[in-house]
């Protein structure tokens, strides 16, 4: 697919910089630089700035907010332009005053929280709220930062014996303070079909889901699986639908938390349906002209799925025949 890499969190061609992740001077410098610049996370929320809500606020290295949090915590995410240095850091220990916890958790949490030491414009915000806003590069540091400090969050300690664990290689590593163990940052790996049978598409819908909202069947790919036989396994599970040709199309950078969603064309065998309840909450064929009236908003009960997630991006370009 020719156009793969435009998806939303698909690259922007930063420099991850793997090579300096372990040199402790070369990590000093980097911040000493006037170029280096820090995006702030708060439980999982990046920080952004501007009335659109369309920009990452980068922030100095020596400003007030990232200096008060210890260097050490700082992920190198890589280098921007010009080898300009990135970084993340977490501030999730912050509480803000007024904090609505109802609001937190929501499938597109509408929140903001503003920190007081920060500019009115700068706010914490949900990354799957703004994602197709950002530009390539902020939408690639959000992603790396967001699914890296949420694997701190969820691996402090030892797989191998449970004792905890300490930050290493620039927040990419973790070893064991008892048996020395080191630990990666894990990726998911999911599928996610576009099923086709004739000139429809099978959407489907999990339970929870915004009334109205249907996307293209996913599922996480099995130890000892091909993303092929994935493929048709989840859309049996799911539909009942047996799927014969399967081809690759795109991957996503998914970080909510921790995927890589591997965007997949299936045929589809037949067409009729047999809803697992445990899986979904309902599947549907969608012609394709059914479907454009949705991605025009005028679709009585069909929304697509949101912008910036691959699905959506899959039914664009299968919609406009640019899937070759």
């Amino acid at each position: 697919m020719k156009l793969a890499e435009t998806v939303t969190f698909g690259g922007a061609g930063l420099d991850r910089a793997a090579h300096l992740r372990g040199d402790a001077a070369a990590l000093t410098r980097m911040q000493a630089r006037d170029d280096a610049r820090v995006v702030l996370f708060w439980r999982g929320k990046p920080l952004v700035r501007g009335e659109g809500r369309d920009r990452l606020a980068l922030l100095p290295c020596d400003h007030p907010v990232v200096a008060s949090r210890d260097t050490g915590d700082r992920v190198l995410l890589g280098l921007a332009a010009r080898e300009a240095p990135r970084f993340a850091c977490d501030l999730s220990n912050w509480e803000p005053e007024d904090l609505d916890r109802n609001e937190l958790g929501q499938y597109l949490d509408p929140s903001e929280q503003h920190h007081p030491d920060l500019p009115a414009d700068h706010v914490f915000a949900e990354l799957r709220r703004l994602m197709a806003r950002l530009s390539p590069v902020d939408a690639e540091l959000a992603a790396t930062g967001k699914a890296i400090l949420g694997w701190h969050h969820t691996h402090g300690f030892c797989a191998r014996c449970g004792a905890p664990s300490d930050l290493s290689q620039a927040g990419w590593q973790t070893t064991c303070t008892r048996c020395g163990s080191h630990h990666f940052p894990r990726t998911d790996p999911v599928v996610i079909m576009l099923i086709t049978h004739g000139n429809s598409v099978l959407m489907g819908r999990s339970p929870g889901w915004p009334e109205g909202m249907y996307s293209l069947l996913a599922g996480f790919v099995e130890p000892g699986e091909t993303l092929e036989a994935a493929v048709r396994r989840e859309v049996f599970e799911e539909a009942g639908v047996a799927v014969g040709a399967v081809r690759y199309l795109a991957s996503q950078p998914w970080p909510f938390p921790s995927s890589l969603m591997i965007g997949c064309a299936g045929e589809a065998l037949g067409r009729d349906l047999n809803i697992d309840p445990q899986e979904i909450e309902d599947a549907r064929w969608i012609g394709r002209d059914d479907m454009m009236v949705a991605f025009a908003g005028d679709h009585p009960v069909l929304k697509p799925a949101r912008r910036g997630a691959i699905a959506h991006f899959l039914l664009q370009n299968w919609l406009a025949d640019r899937l070759d």
